[in-house]
């Protein structure tokens, strides 16, 4: 495993005292004849001169599992980018301009939020991942106003929810109203439909209306007196909780928590970072215009259509899989002791959720191709909410973040 100081910021958050063991190299077991390979398919050609490359599938006694092949070279990579591009400009070229346009967002986004790096980086890649993001903290750490900075930087627009007990469905979504003057029904929409919606402490709201974000968040559409209306593009839920109150909160079931592509916790910020806030309060910095011109709605779509056209090599697309099963049980290289501490693995979303989070982060690096890095940079955020953790894991205290890391260290880095 790297050496390398952990990107997410997030440190040994929910650690306590308990931590997970390291994976403990599988210990080969005798068989009784060798299994023949199986043949190699044909070379394949192209204009390109690509590397052919042929998974070789070892077998095991449940499944056939591909095994870990060697990631080609940058050069290949760019090149392979090139020839399956499905845009009409250069993969260079959509690199150069989101560059650009994502520049902008980071230089309004500094403006606003004194620190919080790892904070912008996750929403705005879920941003033009297309996906939406729920946020845990203490409060106090700017995550609304991060949100309303971020809707800012895009030029769209940005509704609250400040979620209580009592707050029922209709109030999310949106009513009919009779109209007494001409003795009609009238449509009055909900606050959901905006481009950037801040979800305030989902965790107080009632499973009802919980579950009447589901649509909004899965389909990008609401249902008003049977009529369909689509949400604006683009659209981010942005959901905050709170982990240290109890009284008057509803724990999200994990069906909902699926659906959020990423979770960040958020940490206190430096000190040198608090002392930056007073400096900017008391001299009226955060009360100053934007300076930098905001991007489009369009330009966010333009972005999320990049996203889906960065490369992604099929060994990358193996490791991604290699990194769920293992998280199930599974794997090339299962890790022993797992169902002990994982109740349930991650699903196939969360294998999506890896692959358009490692595209978004390689668009951001100026890359036209994910690499493994890409894949690793976020994945505390990204797998976090989807492992099921067993009692014995909760009362030993073992923080989700000490088992990714064992998921990681136990596939091999291809």
């Amino acid at each position: 495993m790297s050496n390398q100081p952990d990107p997410s910021g997030v440190g040994a958050v929910g650690a306590g005292n308990g931590s997970f063991p390291p994976p403990v190299p599988p210990v080969p077991q005798p068989s009784a004849a060798p299994t023949p390979p199986p043949a190699a398919a044909p070379p394949t050609r192209s204009g390109t001169g690509r590397r052919a490359r042929t998974a070789a599938v070892g077998s095991t006694p449940d499944t056939d599992y591909p095994s870990t092949q060697s990631l080609p070279s940058s050069a290949e990579l760019e090149r392979e980018a090139e020839r399956t591009s499905r845009s009409n400009a250069s993969p260079r070229a959509d690199v150069e301009r989101a560059g650009e346009l994502l520049g902008r967002v980071s230089d309004i986004f500094s403006q606003r939020v004194v620190g919080q790096e790892q904070l912008r980086l996750a929403l705005v890649s879920s941003l033009i991942a297309g996906g939406h993001i729920l946020l845990e903290s203490v409060p106090g750490l700017a995550k609304t106003t991060a949100a309303q900075t971020l809707a800012a930087a895009v030029s769209g627009t940005f509704h609250r929810i400040q979620c209580t007990p009592d707050l029922m469905p209709n109030d999310i979504v949106g009513t009919q109203v009779l109209n007494y003057a001409t003795g009609e029904m009238t449509t009055q929409l909900g606050p959901v439909h905006a481009n950037i919606v801040l979800l305030d402490e989902i965790n107080r709201s009632s499973a009802k209306t919980q579950s009447a974000m589901l649509e909004a968040m899965q389909e990008r559409q609401t249902s008003i007196g049977g009529v369909i209306y689509p949400l604006p593009q683009p659209f981010m839920v942005m959901a905050t909780q709170n982990p240290i109150e109890e009284e008057g909160t509803y724990v999200l079931p994990e069906a909902q928590m699926d659906r959020f592509l990423m979770k960040e916790v958020l940490t206190y910020p430096k000190p040198a970072e608090e002392a930056d806030v007073l400096d900017r309060i008391s001299n009226g910095a955060f009360e100053e215009p934007i300076r930098t011109r905001p991007i489009s709605t369009e330009d966010v779509e333009w972005l999320a259509g990049a996203v889906e056209r960065v490369y992604v090599d099929p060994v990358i697309k193996q490791y991604i899989v290699a990194l769920v099963n293992t998280s199930r049980g599974g794997g090339p290289r299962p890790i022993p002791g797992l169902e002990r501490h994982v109740r349930v693995g991650a699903s196939p979303r969360g294998g999506i959720a890896l692959m358009k989070i490692a595209q978004a982060v390689a668009l951001q690096a100026g890359r036209t191709y994910v690499t493994p890095d890409d894949v690793r940079l976020l994945r505390y955020g990204v797998l976090r909410h989807r492992l099921v953790l067993t009692y014995d894991a909760l009362a030993d205290d073992i923080a989700p973040e000490s088992i990714i890391d064992a998921i990681f260290a136990a596939v091999p880095t291809p």
